[in-house]
């Protein structure tokens, strides 16, 4: 198996690190070599954060190369098009993409402008992208905060990793309280991709 790449890349209160626990979580307990490595700015108040994950039958470094990634996952527009550098260039890259705006600092200050046409830029590098309004469904669901388990499940979907046991996944590494509800937005995810 040759070794698959995936960003994931938001900002600050998005779930970006717990999602990529779980994924390497999840891929670890299929006996995959797995490398993680996350990097995040001003997080706490929604600076960008982005995390690399590499898995495979054995993997040397956690970093993502530039034009490299298979697959962005991305919490948040803007981090999606700031990080399309690492996208591959060869027509195959996929990109899964949460309809949201996050405005950053220099956009709430006036010194900068939010890009009209996000999602039009990414579609042309990405091979494919699934555009979804993950908050929005997680709102439905009733916490807004599941919006990270929505797009996971749909990543596992379209990595094709559906055969890892999830469920126990979720169970094993979030709070009891909040087990059912991810597992219900992990197959909502799923279900959209």
């Amino acid at each position: 198996m040759t070794t698959k790449n995936i960003l994931l890349t938001g900002v600050g209160g998005q779930g970006t690190i717990l999602a990529s626990k779980l994924l390497t979580e999840g891929l670890l307990s299929q006996g995959y070599d797995v490398k993680m490595s996350e990097v995040h700015g001003m997080s706490q108040r929604e600076g960008p954060v982005l995390t690399h994950v590499r898995f495979g039958e054995q993997v040397f470094s956690p970093i993502v190369e530039a034009k490299k990634a298979d697959v962005i996952i991305g919490f948040e527009e803007l981090e999606v098009l700031r990080n399309l550098e690492y996208l591959r260039e060869d027509g195959k890259g996929v990109v899964i993409l949460n309809r949201v705006r996050v405005n950053p600092i220099g956009v709430q200050n006036g010194s900068d402008k939010y890009p009209e046409n996000v999602a039009e830029l990414i579609s042309t590098r990405a091979g494919k992208v699934i555009a979804m309004d993950a908050s929005e469904e997680a709102r439905k669901l009733g916490n807004l905060r599941v919006m990270n388990i929505i797009l996971l499940g749909a990543s596992v979907r379209q990595l094709g990793l559906e055969e890892i046991d999830w469920g126990k996944v979720i169970a094993e590494n979030v709070k009891a309280q909040y087990v059912e509800l991810n597992q219900q937005a992990f197959e909502l995810g799923k279900s959209l991709s």
